[in-house]
């Protein structure tokens, strides 16, 4: 019984004494005549209504499962305010408009057998008091028991607030035991500081890739600054995959920008100038004539540029200002930071995405191909905390494939920096010939003793029987120097594909140390990811 359902008890228990203490007070007849045989039945009539409706507001309340569709992605929440329902409700909406079905429901009516006849699960959960559960979730983690769920897939959301010890506590706890039960994380656990707009848009980012890499419009917008593009490199010429390029971004002059390996730079995209063009063709309207947008002027293809563009014929015959006010902003991108402050830039690694139809992706095709050099680019630093670099006395093992290389690249930056030389990089791609990504730079941390050791992976090369096809596979080859280094206090930090490289490794260390080692790694700090 929750504490809720026993307040309200003791509320009506309280009420019934204060009844019978004044019913004893009352000295005098409380009538002079006995009520009539209809009154007495009427009055009877509301004394059981009022207890019926006393009964339905008591009762535990549980959602039938053959409400929820198999197919469905569930959304669960456990919230005490009312915060992680709002949020839960905007997570469902977002991913509904971008064409995926879901079901949101109150934590405590998702059964086990619920959890196993679903695939994916996201679960919004705030914390109350010292680290408590919402009073309606207090059975959810005692409910689940020694249930095993392999089929499903979820992420939490976890809701606190720093000034309380037990920070998200609850929410590690679902984390936790969800994972106890087999089920394998979507991305990792994102956790909200007091509201924190940033970590809200980096869970919209994650609700994008969900959803197939759908724009939605962030709930929150960034405040963006802008930086210069300074450099773009291609990294890969001749690639049988994905263009992958070096981007370099310069502050605004005169401010000074601070972040560390680990951290996130938050891109505000644009529209390409051929999309533009084509938008305003569709809608028989010139680009160059001016709009207002908050109380200021501003040319209506500039205005394009940075909006979500709606169906041409869901706008045409409106007038240029109502068309401004109608659009939404476009959603921002994330890229794991590649550099440190003094080297004067932000760098990172993007791989140009491709549409069905060829085309290039709206933020990849922007950054790689049409931003100009020199030119403005918004952005904004953004805290990753849980991706921070460990203790540089401690051995660090980095694990990446494909531009996951970009993350990682800071913390050998930062620790080469700090003298911390016990670092073992393993890479993964598909062709050394092309795709060896920052090679040069890798073998001269290696040849320099910054890197003890570095393996690379290259899945088309390596396929003959002679070495490993993939990143996981080096991991487990090295098996014997992995547990040596994990038993001298090693922290594994992994970055890159959610699918495949992600939950490869995770089977590596599962299979070494057990799952019991892996969730302690995991609550020390010493396993953390950077997967997308």
């Amino acid at each position: 019984m929750t504490r809720a359902r026993i307040g309200n008890l003791l509320l009506i228990t309280a009420l019934a004494a204060l009844a019978v203490a004044l019913g004893c007070w009352q000295r005098e007849a409380w009538w002079t005549g006995r009520p009539d045989a209809e009154r007495l039945l009427w009055a009877g009539m509301l004394v059981l209504a009022w207890l019926t409706v006393v009964f339905i507001f008591l009762r535990p309340r549980r959602v039938a499962p053959t409400a929820v569709g198999d197919d469905a992605l569930l959304v669960l929440w456990a919230s005490q305010a009312g915060f992680a329902a709002q949020l839960a409700r905007h997570s469902a909406q977002s991913l509904n408009e971008a064409g995926v079905t879901t079901h949101v429901l109150p934590l405590e009516a998702a059964t086990p057998a619920l959890l196993q006849r679903h695939a994916r699960a996201l679960v919004i959960a705030s914390t109350t008091g010292e680290g408590d559960p919402p009073d309606h979730a207090l059975g959810f983690i005692a409910a689940l028991g020694d249930a095993r769920l392999p089929g499903l897939s979820y992420a939490v959301l976890a809701l606190g607030d720093h000034r309380y010890t037990q920070f998200c506590a609850y929410g590690r706890q679902l984390d936790e035991a969800l994972h106890r039960a087999g089920a394998q994380p979507l991305f990792d656990r994102v956790e909200v500081d007091a509201g924190d707009p940033a970590a809200l848009r980096h869970w919209q980012q994650h609700l994008g890739q969900l959803a197939g890499g759908a724009a939605m419009a962030d709930w929150v917008a960034p405040e963006y600054q802008h930086w210069q593009l300074a450099q773009r490199r291609h990294l890969n010429p001749g690639s049988v995959g994905g263009a992958a390029f070096h981007l370099a971004l310069t502050p605004p002059l005169g401010s000074k920008a601070e972040w560390q390996a680990g951290d996130i730079v938050e891109i505000g995209p644009r529209q390409s100038p051929s999309r533009v063009a084509a938008f305003l063709a569709a809608i028989g309207m010139a680009g160059e004539q001016d709009v207002l947008v908050d109380g200021a002027k501003q040319r209506l293809a500039d205005v394009l540029a940075r909006s979500l563009l709606p169906e041409a014929h869901s706008v045409r015959g409106l007038s240029a200002d109502a068309l401004a006010r109608a659009l939404k902003p476009l959603p921002h991108r994330e890229y794991s930071i590649g550099s440190l402050p003094s080297d004067g830039s932000v760098q990172f690694v993007l791989r140009r995405m491709l549409l069905p139809d060829g085309s290039p992706g709206l933020a990849s095709g922007w950054l790689c191909d049409d931003a100009p050099l020199g030119g403005d680019i918004d952005a904004r630093i953004r805290s990753n905390p849980n991706f921070h670099a460990p203790d540089p006395a401690r051995p660090m093992i980095l694990v990446c494939n494909g531009t996951g290389i970009g993350g990682l690249r800071a913390h050998l930056k930062a620790r080469i920096a700090a003298g911390a030389d016990r670092n073992w990089m393993l890479f993964g791609e598909r062709n050394r010939a092309a795709d060896d990504l920052y090679g040069d730079e890798l073998e001269g941390w290696l040849h320099s003793g910054g890197l003890t050791h570095l393996d690379r992976a290259f899945s088309r090369d390596d396929g003959d029987g002679d070495g490993p096809r993939y990143v996981q596979d080096a991991l487990r080859a090295h098996a014997t120097r992995l547990r040596q280094w994990l038993d001298e206090g090693a922290a594994i930090y992994v970055c890159g594909s959610l699918k495949g490289m992600a939950p490869g490794v995770d089977a590596v260390l599962v299979n070494l140390i057990g799952q019991a080692g892996v969730d302690k790694l995991i609550e020390t700090g010493r396993y953390r990811r950077d997967v997308y």
